[in-house]
């Protein structure tokens, strides 16, 4: 068997973590987590196992037989991403221009990370939707740009140590479709261009950001649904809006979206080492030159650190707003590729393609041709509780990625 199909799954996972220490965790958490944290933890750990049935399948060139077992299709799961992700890479495809695209990210100030654990639905909203008329606003005052644009925006509450970190990644069009003041696209609009290489003033959006926030929380808290904290400091203080390089064009925002938009707080081939109730994993200190470094949490701590970034139930972490909110998405689309046709991509051309998955191989030879040759009933059983301990793994010297 190739080195290729050996790496091909990490051999230490989240689920792994969770069915060793997942009881001593409750026991010590479990009263603060809510029913969808729950839920997720028992949904990753039965992930891929009997408990949720599955069937038989057979190599087809090897006669090698192996179970494959459902999977648990929760979001928050390291291993039921791709799917999804492919999905919906080829529906957005679909909404790209032949623009140049900016990436900005709006970040909450540190003091208001534990009001936002404890209010995370009215929290999270108020932060999405304030860096969205941030942006829709400062791009439609004529003395910036005068247009309206297309943004799409993906919520992340994690930092790579797994402390909670709420912000979000925005995908922003280099330009947009003439308007008013008040972001109305013109009777007969015309395409305005950003600068190239430019966006919008990041001290600008910064000052526009707190302001709306800061207001939507006084809101919140005058309808009852938050407590306020004290909000002199954070009027004080800069916030941080960061706007990164352009990405170019669509070809370079797939790839993008395709590491951006799906992920969950930790990936299994961070991991590193499950040993003496300690998991260590790797994370970049963005403080330290964005340096690779191992950090070793006990497993309860671990856990609390992963369930904090579970998403209330229902909550839309992926939006759209401007030119791609969905009310008259078709219609400015339409508009705008009138508009910019000299510059449309050739059919068929690598910026709309998507790679597809690679397919599951036969562990024995290699092979990716195989048959389901029986199904594998549900057992009842949740690994969760009844799975013995596989304490003491360790991810292979060589996986680096």
């Amino acid at each position: 068997m190739s080195d290729a199909v050996m790496a091909a799954r990490p051999l230490l996972e989240v689920a792994d973590v969770i069915r060793s220490h997942g009881e001593a965790f409750l026991q010590k958490y479990g009263s603060h987590l809510t029913p969808t944290q729950r839920k997720a933890l028992r949904d990753l750990s039965n992930c891929r196992t009997s408990a949720l049935g599955g069937h038989m399948e057979r190599c087809l060139d090897c006669g090698h037989e192996r179970p494959a077992y459902n999977s648990c299709r929760n979001r928050h799961c390291p291993k039921c991403q791709a799917l999804s992700r492919a999905r919906w890479l080829e529906r957005e495809s679909a909404y790209l221009l032949p623009v140049e695209y900016h990436h900005v990210v709006f970040t909450l100030p540190a003091e208001l990370a534990e009001l936002a654990a404890k209010n995370p639905s009215a929290i999270y909203n108020l932060l999405m939707q304030s860096a969205a008329e941030t942006l829709r606003e400062v791009a439609a005052n004529p003395k910036r740009l005068g247009a309206q644009i297309g943004v799409l925006m993906v919520l992340h509450t994690w930092g790579q140590n797994l402390h909670h970190h709420p912000h979000v990644h925005c995908v922003v069009t280099g330009g947009g479709l003439s308007c008013n003041a008040k972001g109305e696209v013109d009777a007969s609009p015309r395409w305005v261009s950003c600068r190239p290489g430019f966006f919008l003033p990041v001290r600008v959006l910064s000052r526009v950001f707190r302001g709306k926030f800061l207001a939507g929380l006084r809101a919140l808290a005058g309808q009852g649904k938050v407590t306020l904290p004290d909000l002199g400091p954070l009027y004080a203080k800069d916030w941080v809006v960061y706007a990164k390089p352009p990405f170019g064009g669509p070809e370079q925002v797939l790839k993008y979206l395709a590491r951006y938009t799906h992920r969950v707080a930790i990936s299994n081939h961070r991991l590193v080492k499950l040993a003496e109730g300690r998991v260590t994993f790797r994370y970049h200190d963005y403080a330290d030159s964005r340096k690779e470094k191992l950090l070793t949490l006990s497993a309860e701590e671990f856990l609390r650190r992963f369930v904090q970034h579970v998403l209330p139930k229902g909550f839309m972490k992926i939006r759209h707003y401007g030119l791609l909110a969905s009310r008259h998405r078709e219609a400015r689309l339409r508009q705008a590729r009138k508009l910019l046709l000299p510059k449309l991509a050739l059919p068929g051309s690598p910026a709309t393609g998507i790679e597809p998955a690679e397919p599951a191989r036969c562990p024995a030879c290699g092979s990716v041709r195989r048959a389901r040759v029986e199904l594998l009933p549900r057992t009842g059983a949740s690994p969760f509780v009844c799975a013995p301990s596989r304490d003491s793994l360790s991810a292979s010297a060589g996986d680096t990625s």
